[in-house]
């Protein structure tokens, strides 16, 4: 069964960075748009991040852009999301996704998901 499983979230301040990784279990996913969800407690899913499976083209929610950034690495069928400048208001328990098709846009069905990684921002 295709898996996604994401790794490299933790406790962070204010101001400081993370790298989060989804290693995909199938090499099909190098080809999928691959995205970044996050869910904060007493809050819905929301999308972060998307990318094409050329990376060439990518899509941020407006609460990161600039700060975050998608990449992958598809011969190693991992996914990346890089996070600088972290908030508080960044604390959730983030996703990663994938998806046939092309689209980036953050309303898409996305058919695979992790099980997510914490990550917390301490002030």
């Amino acid at each position: 069964q295709a898996q996604l499983v994401e790794s490299g979230g933790g406790l962070v301040q204010a101001g400081g960075s993370l790298r989060l990784s989804c290693a995909a279990s199938e090499r099909t996913f190098s080809v999928y748009t691959m995205a970044w969800f996050r869910q904060a407690p007493g809050k819905e899913r929301e999308f972060v991040a998307a990318t094409t499976y050329s990376g060439t083209v990518t899509n941020y929610a407006d609460s990161v852009k600039g700060r975050f950034t998608i990449s992958r690495d598809n011969a190693k069928i991992t996914v990346y999301l890089q996070m600088n400048g972290l908030k508080p208001e960044d604390t959730a328990v983030y996703y990663c996704a994938a998806r046939m098709g092309t689209t980036t846009s953050r309303t898409a069905p996305y058919g695979y998901w992790g099980q997510g990684t914490q990550v917390t921002v301490s002030s």
